[in-house]
C-alpha cells in the first residue's frame, strides 16, 4: 500500500486528491444501462430472458421462483448457517423497531392542530448482488427493515445463477423463505431494478414505489435512470472503509480489518489515519503476511495497491478526524486509546466502529446495524439504509373555524406579500361579512 502523508488545515480537494476513490463512472455506465432499461419497458419478458442469457449465460426456466423451490432451499439450509442468519435477523429487527419514528401532535392555539405520521411505502423492490459473492446479509439488511417499517409488499431480486439452473442462489432463497418474502425474482443487474420500475405482467411482476439494496455501477447507474419512477436507497459505489489509529491500535486487527473490505472488489477502498510512522511500518509487515494467506488474495492485492488505499500519516489526531469527516467514509473504524471521546468529534460517517472489538464484519452481519451503507461522499449528506428509508413523514393539518379565523388576517398579508391575492381570498371566503 502507498504511504501519504497530511497535514492541516484540511480541505475537500486536499482529500479529494490524496486520497481519491477508484474510477468509476456512473455516466459511462447509463450509455450501457439505459438501452437496457428500454429494451424491458418495451419488451417486458422477452428481454428479460434475453438479458439473464447475455449477463448470466443462462435463460431461467423460471423468473418468479416458485414457493416450493424456497421451501425446498430453506429445508436444505445448513444449521449453523441457518442459526447465524436468524441472530442476525432478531438483531436488525430489534434496533429496526427501536429506530421506527413516533408520531406526535402539536396544538398551536385552540382548535390548531398539526400532527405528523409516519407511513410506510406501499411496496419495495430490494435486490441482492450475486456476482463475486453471495449475499443472504442483504436479504436481511433490506427485508428486516422494511418489514419493521410496514412495507406490505416486499420483493425481491437477485441474478440468475448458471451453476443452479437459472435460480438465484439457494442461501439468498433460504433466506427470504426464512423471511417470509414470496415474492422472488431470478432478475439481475439493470433488468432488475427496470422490472421493478415498470413491472413484467407476464409473470405478475407489478410496478413497485421504491427499490434499494446494492449491486455494482450497472444497478447503481440504473437507479439513477429510474428515480422519479421510483424511489431509491442509494447509487452505491465501491465499498470503502477509513480506520482511526493511534500507537496502541493492534496491527494485525488493523491489516485484518483493511483486508476484509479489500477482498469485496478491486476498486474498494482501505484507508489507515494514524499519527504513528511506527504503526504504518506494523500494519505493512502484518499486511504482506495476512494477504498471502487470505482466500480472495489477487483481489484484495489490486484493492490495496489501488490508488483508493493508503496508508496515511497526520501530525496528531485532531488532523485524523478532519481527514476523516471530509474522507465521508461509508464505513469508519476508530481504534484508539480513547475511541468515545473520537466519537463526539465525528460529523460524517456512513456507521462507526469503535473500539479494538467492533470490526466492520461485525456490522456486516451480526451488529444489529444496517451494512447497507452511502459511499463516495454520501455521508456528507445521506444516510444509510433503516427503517426511515421506507417511511414518509406525513403532516396532517385540522383547524377549527376559531382558529382559522384568528389566522386569517396574518394569513392575507402574508398573501398579497407574495403576490398571491388569492390564498387570502380562499381563507376569507369562508368568512362572509367577517363572521
Amino acid at each position: 500500500m502507498r504511504v501519504v502523508e497530511i497535514s492541516g488545515p484540511i480541505t475537500q480537494d486536499q482529500i479529494r486528491t490524496a486520497l481519491p476513490r477508484a474510477s468509476v463512472s456512473i455516466e459511462r455506465a447509463l450509455e450501457t444501462v439505459i438501452p437496457l432499461i428500454e429494451d424491458i419497458k418495451t419488451n417486458s419478458l422477452a428481454a428479460v430472458l434475453e438479458q439473464a442469457e447475455r449477463f448470466d449465460g443462462v435463460r431461467p426456466e423460471h423468473i418468479r421462483v416458485p414457493q416450493q423451490i424456497m421451501d425446498q432451499a430453506l429445508s436444505e439450509l445448513g444449521a449453523e448457517l441457518r442459526a447465524a442468519i436468524e441472530v442476525a435477523i432478531s438483531r436488525v429487527r430489534k434496533v429496526s423497531v427501536a429506530g421506527v419514528p413516533k408520531d406526535f401532535q402539536v396544538e398551536l392555539a385552540q382548535g390548531a392542530v398539526v400532527s405528523q405520521r409516519y407511513v410506510p411505502v406501499d411496496s419495495v423492490g430490494l435486490y441482492v448482488p450475486g456476482g463475486k459473492a453471495v449475499y443472504p446479509s442483504s436479504v436481511v439488511m433490506n427485508a428486516v427493515a422494511a418489514q419493521a417499517a410496514g412495507v406490505p409488499r416486499i420483493a425481491i431480486a437477485s441474478p440468475a445463477q448458471k451453476e443452479f439452473s437459472g435460480l438465484p442462489h439457494p442461501t439468498i432463497l433460504a433466506t427470504a423463505a426464512l423471511l417470509g418474502v414470496e415474492e422472488v425474482y431470478a432478475i439481475g443487474g439493470a433488468a432488475a431494478v427496470a422490472a421493478f420500475g415498470y413491472g413484467i405482467k407476464e409473470i405478475g411482476l407489478e410496478p413497485v414505489r421504491m427499490v434499494t439494496g446494492p449491486g455494482n455501477i450497472y444497478v447503481a447507474a440504473a437507479k439513477r435512470a429510474l428515480r422519479g419512477l421510483i424511489g431509491i436507497d442509494s447509487e452505491a459505489g465501491p465499498t470503502e472503509i477509513l480506520i482511526i489509529a493511534d500507537q496502541n491500535a493492534n496491527p494485525a486487527n488493523l491489516a485484518a480489518d483493511l483486508i476484509s473490505q479489500a477482498e469485496h472488489d478491486e476498486n474498494a477502498a482501505a484507508v489507515l489515519v494514524t499519527d504513528s510512522s511506527e504503526l504504518i511500518a506494523k500494519v505493512q509487515i502484518e499486511l504482506e503476511h495476512q494477504v498471502a494467506k487470505t482466500h480472495n488474495r489477487e483481489r484484495v492485492r489490486k484493492s490495496l495497491s489501488g490508488i483508493q488505499s493508503a496508508l496515511v500519516l497526520v501530525p496528531d489526531l485532531g488532523t485524523a478526524v478532519a481527514v476523516s469527516n471530509e474522507y465521508a467514509t461509508e464505513h469508519l473504524e476508530i481504534q484508539t486509546s480513547n475511541p468515545e471521546a473520537l466519537v463526539a468529534e465525528i460529523t460524517n460517517a456512513g456507521a462507526i466502529f469503535v473500539g479494538d472489538y467492533s470490526p466492520v464484519s461485525l456490522g456486516d452481519y451480526l451488529a444489529g446495524s444496517n451494512h447497507v451503507l452511502p459511499t463516495g461522499e454520501q455521508a456528507k449528506f445521506g444516510p444509510g439504509l433503516g427503517v426511515h428509508t421506507f417511511l414518509r413523514p406525513q403532516q396532517i393539518i385540522n383547524y377549527s373555524k376559531a382558529a382559522l379565523k384568528q389566522a386569517v388576517s396574518q394569513l392575507d398579508t402574508f398573501a398579497k406579500a407574495e403576490g398571491l391575492s388569492a390564498h387570502g381570498d380562499a381563507a376569507k371566503i369562508r368568512f362572509p361579512g367577517g363572521n
